[in-house]
């Protein structure tokens, strides 16, 4: 394999950039880190470039990624600590083309809604959940974490590789939409029915999951056609966005076809 040993090394340099969302956009790349999640993430998406720590084992991972077309090179370790986003990196990363978005104007039945879900932990968790529960796309408004980012895509453990997200400029008029077409929008509020005692929703539906700090926007709001609240039993006054998105997207699942 080939070996470079410099920081200042042109393809470095751009695997760097893709620290920041400024980067990834520029070289229309982001990087994946760990074996696990590369092996993953080889299956679905193009790889670009990849760096392996010298004198480590990786199997045929990568030859697996060069069969693919990317660049496959050994580089010391301080190389990887510069390139990639976590303090301890596990000994390999590689630059995937991102995932095809969601095409919004052909939605799946089970839609998963973000409205100023800021904290890249929770959105890669609520994508995570999403997968496993059964819902098939994340449509994110303003205010979101960035999709593609280290954080978000560690949470996600390649559910976002598997499952499409899009960003739109409008998230309440999109969902409008949405609700237009025969979807059911459902929201959380205050004054919603019992989560538990809801009417049956229909085949097609979009559950929407606001900001850590200030919920669902009145905007968004106002496009629900649904609005449900979870019951708070003990003195805790609200959950952590990911986990009542969880809850939830399993319980709306539960009685679906496997």
């Amino acid at each position: 394999m080939e070996r470079l040993d410099s920081v200042k090394n042109p393809l470095i340099q751009r695997l760097r950039a893709l620290k920041t969302a400024e980067g990834r956009e520029a070289e229309g790349l982001f990087l994946v880190e760990g074996e696990k999640l590369m092996r993953e993430a080889a299956g679905l998406l193009s790889p670009a470039a990849a760096l392996f720590e010298e004198g480590a084992d990786f199997g045929d991972l990568p030859e697996l990624l060069r069969a693919k077309g990317a660049r496959s090179l050994t580089v010391p370790r301080r190389i990887l600590e510069a390139v990639c986003d976590t303090k301890t990196p596990q000994g390999a990363c590689a630059a995937f083309s991102p995932p095809e978005p969601l095409d919004l104007e052909h939605p799946p039945l089970r839609i998963v809604a973000l409205d100023g879900v800021q904290d890249p932990g929770n959105l890669g968790t609520i994508w995570r959940t999403a997968d496993a529960a059964g819902f098939q796309a994340l449509v994110a408004g303003p205010g979101c974490a960035e999709a593609l980012s280290p954080k978000v895509q560690r949470a996600a453990m390649g559910s976002g590789f598997r499952v499409p997200l899009a960003k739109v400029d409008d998230l309440a008029a999109w969902l409008s939409g949405l609700a237009k077409s025969g979807y059911a929008v459902v929201a959380t509020s205050l004054d919603g029915e019992p989560f538990y005692e809801r009417a049956k929703l229909p085949d097609k539906f979009a559950l929407v999951i606001g900001s850590e700090a200030r919920g669902i926007s009145p905007e968004v709001s106002n496009s629900a056609t649904v609005s449900l609240k979870l019951p708070m039993r003990g003195g805790a006054q609200s959950l952590n966005a990911s986990v009542a998105a969880g809850i939830m997207m399993y319980e709306l699942c539960r009685n679906l076809p496997e």
